[in-house]
């Protein structure tokens, strides 16, 4: 037997580790936590200080005891969980489980960032004590969670719904998304519009767009506003009055910590934060990349942007050969982590910068070649050379007559000078509204005092949109924002708030359930710290003091405890539940004639009638989905106008046009006594470029009921658009679509689409 019994917690992490420690050492995994709070009662002693009771999960109980027989055997045990809380307290908690005797058995704690033999060597040749301070640290969330959750949540199934949940990280998570939605739907759209010219000038044509106007900006409101300017140009010539040019420097992006990991690979690889961090987790541990197990990549739980030394040196090695001299560094570029970081751990990097993602690709899958591409792209770009860019600007003045109308016109354009660490890595974006990465818009060598020749000017209407929904990723963003959370619990807290029913995803987007609105306004009403951005924050930075050893854990919770117990008392006999889910509505009963109110059921918000149980007449709400901008609502009228004398099939009464989940359609107005409904197909007149037969016809999108046109012998033909079709090219017989006020064929030209029609 091996006289070394190495504890770690999962198989392919004890796999990596044991190719590297060798016969006198015998590795075991102990699958995670090996004692918790028990699930059938609080388990926490509010009486005596707190003091939690842990017990060993049914599920381990057998793997407790083959550590034991394990450990008869030792002289040594090395406890080498992650180097996280969650990894101190397992350690911890072994030590307990397994009732280990100092006396018999040498204790050594060991951590490392990387699964690498020399890691793991010099981890055994500096072994440390559990950090009880870590311990502490960890025991005061779990107890601080467990005192919300058994506490609040039985509250909530009285008040609201059995088998809810609340928690202090997720219930703050889903305020969030809850206020967003609400900015949504209180968001009132505007109408403006925009005037842009096609120039020829300078060797070359260019476009640019009307800006100022006796030098103040423009502001165009509506259409007839733009006719009027349109008018007022018309006849008149241009000339460049001012050219800029300016050299600007853009630097790369810090090496990954667990948040920023999972927003990129949320924005470029479409990965959810489980995902991610279950796809890091397995290059973590080790893959066999020829010869065994080894780590691929450093311990991906942190927070800290900082690189050691060694890899500072082999980054700027495997630029100067992949890159040449030029894109290296002269001195390491560091980079300042947020207060609080945990500045001894490393960011996200690859253990060995010479294992090239397209060398690595061939023992990963998909997933796992993709993360690690990521990260290494993402921790090379950080040691390169700023990238440089050219950035040019011109004015176009209008002049009539000889003199200057004071309406003057901007291009603007860049070219890349350098590219600098552009050449590896540029940082993905939440949102297409957001001012993006510079791309290589050249515009011809103009000079001032040239004049240019107008081709055309365009009349675009536009709408003001509301803020966009959240993603995975711009969560945690806002998360860490605000400092609340830690690199370990982004991944769970999202997860939990989706499988409890709080948040649905709709094209990658978060939107809050009717229980979502519900409940957090019940939250926010009656135990405003639990969802307080900055209360939930300031207990994070005491859970950081007490791992620092600067607070007790007792006193903490102590504080909170007794204001928060007193409020669940008071709020059991002060809350009435009718007032909390039923709110009144403009219906009338039409069974009874008595009021209908809105009532929150297990599928979200429905109208019964207020006299229930007596009269149980309920029905569905009609979708509150409103159209997201005035182009839509300006249709649905189009629509109420073509279809205002359409009479029911069944039973002859007018049809409606309403609005659902999948956009306008046909109900009777005689519901609910006649339920008949009917599509709405609104042909384009253009026919398919696909299939000889069809035609292209308006369709709205399962998920959030967007517009795009496809065939109407769908599915035997599957051609679709985003874009309205206008007809067919003369050239190549694909379809022409309408974008932006410009018509465009789908082949020819392509690349004058915008970036998000190309996809």
């Amino acid at each position: 037997m091996a006289k070394n019994l190495v504890i770690v917690e999962s198989p392919a992490k004890a796999k990596t580790i044991s190719r590297f420690l060798g016969r006198k050492y015998k590795v075991l995994a102990s699958m995670g936590h090996v004692m918790d709070l028990p699930k059938s009662r609080m388990g926490i002693d509010t009486e005596h200080d707190f003091e939690p009771t842990y017990l060993v999960s049914v599920d381990k109980k057998k793997i407790v005891s083959q550590l034991k027989t394990e450990l008869k055997e030792a002289d040594t045990l090395w406890l080498a969980t992650d180097e996280d809380r969650e990894g101190e307290a397992i350690g911890w908690h072994l030590l307990s489980a397994l009732k280990v005797d100092p006396k018999k058995v040498k204790v050594s704690r060991i951590v490392f960032h990387e699964i690498t033999e020399k890691a793991i060597n010099e981890a055994i040749e500096h072994p440390r004590d559990v950090d009880q301070n870590v311990v502490n640290a960890q025991q005061a969330r779990r107890v601080l969670d467990r005192l919300v959750g058994y506490e609040l949540s039985p509250l909530l199934w009285k008040k609201i719904r059995y088998g809810l949940s609340a928690g202090r990280v997720q219930s703050v998570a889903v305020r969030f998304v809850v206020e967003r939605e609400r900015e949504i739907l209180a968001f009132k759209t505007e109408e403006y519009w925009t005037i842009t010219g096609d120039f020829d000038g300078g060797g070359g044509v260019f476009t640019a767009e009307l800006q100022k106007f006796k030098n103040e900006k423009v502001e165009i409101h509506n259409e007839q506003e733009t006719k009027n300017i349109v008018k007022e140009l018309e006849g008149s010539e241009y000339k460049v009055v001012l050219v800029e040019e300016k050299q600007i420097k853009r630097s790369p992006a810090p090496p990954f910590i667990t948040s920023t990991l999972q927003q990129e690979a949320s924005r470029k690889l479409g990965f959810s934060v489980r995902k991610t961090m279950m796809v890091a987790q397995q290059l973590y541990e080790g893959v066999d990349i020829g010869g065994g197990e080894t780590g691929l990549i450093t311990y991906m739980r942190t927070d800290s942007v900082n690189l050691s030394d060694f890899a500072l040196k082999s980054a700027k090695e495997v630029i100067k050969k992949e890159f040449g001299e030029k894109y290296a560094l002269d001195s390491p570029r560091r980079y300042r982590g947020r207060k609080g970081a945990q500045e001894a751990h490393e960011a996200i990097r690859p253990v060995d910068f010479t294992l090239k993602p397209e060398d690595a690709k061939r023992f990963l899958d998909r997933d796992q070649g993709r993360l690690y591409e990521l990260i290494w792209k993402r921790a090379i770009a950080c040691q390169m050379q700023e990238a440089i860019l050219n950035r040019v600007a011109a004015d176009i003045e209008a002049f009539k007559n000889g003199e200057a109308s004071s309406y003057i016109f901007r291009a603007t354009g860049q070219t890349i000078v350098f590219p600098g660490f552009i050449e590896v890595y540029l940082e993905g974006r939440d949102y297409e509204e957001e001012e993006g990465p510079e791309g290589e818009k050249i515009l011809p060598a103009l000079k001032e005092g040239e004049d240019v020749e107008l081709n055309e000017l365009h009349q675009n209407q536009h709408f003001t949109k509301p803020p966009p929904r959240y993603t995975e990723a711009s969560l945690v963003k806002k998360l860490e924002s605000e400092g609340i959370g830690r690199p370990s619990t982004y991944a769970p807290t999202i997860t939990t708030i989706m499988t409890r029913g709080y948040i649905e995803k709709e094209a990658k987007m978060l939107k809050p359930t009717d229980l979502a609105m519900v409940v957090t306004d019940m939250l926010v009403e009656n135990f405003s710290d639990i969802v307080d951005y900055k209360f939930t924050a300031e207990m994070e930075d005491k859970l950081d003091s007490i791992e620092e050893g600067k607070l007790e854990w007792i006193p903490m919770i102590k504080e909170f405890y007794g204001p928060f117990h007193k409020a669940i008392k008071e709020k059991e006999i002060t809350l009435k539940k009718s007032d909390i889910v039923s709110e009144k509505s403009d219906e009338v009963c039409e069974l009874c004639g008595s009021p209908m109110v809105i009532k929150l059921g297990r599928f979200g918000k429905f109208l019964s009638c207020s006299k229930y149980p007596k009269c149980k007449n309920a029905k569905a709400i009609e979708s509150e989905n409103k159209p997201e901008n005035a182009e839509e609502n300006k249709a649905v009228e189009d629509l109420r106008r073509k279809f205002k004398d359409k009479k029911c099939e069944k039973c002859g009464k007018l049809m409606e046009v309403k609005t659902g989940r999948f956009g306008p359609f046909l109900g009777c107005s005689g519901y609910p006594e006649c339920k008949n409904i009917m599509p709405i197909i609104v042909f384009s007149g253009v026919k398919c470029s696909k299939c000889s037969n069809g035609q292209l016809v308006e369709r709205h999108t399962r998920k959030g009921g967007k517009i795009f046109w496809g065939c109407n012998k769908f599915p035997k033909c599957k051609n679709a658009t985003w874009h309205k079709p206008v007809d067919l090219c003369n050239k190549c017989k694909n379809l022409r679509v309408e974008i932006e006020g410009n018509t465009l064929c789908t082949e020819c030209d392509r690349d004058k689409f915008p970036k998000k029609g190309r996809k």
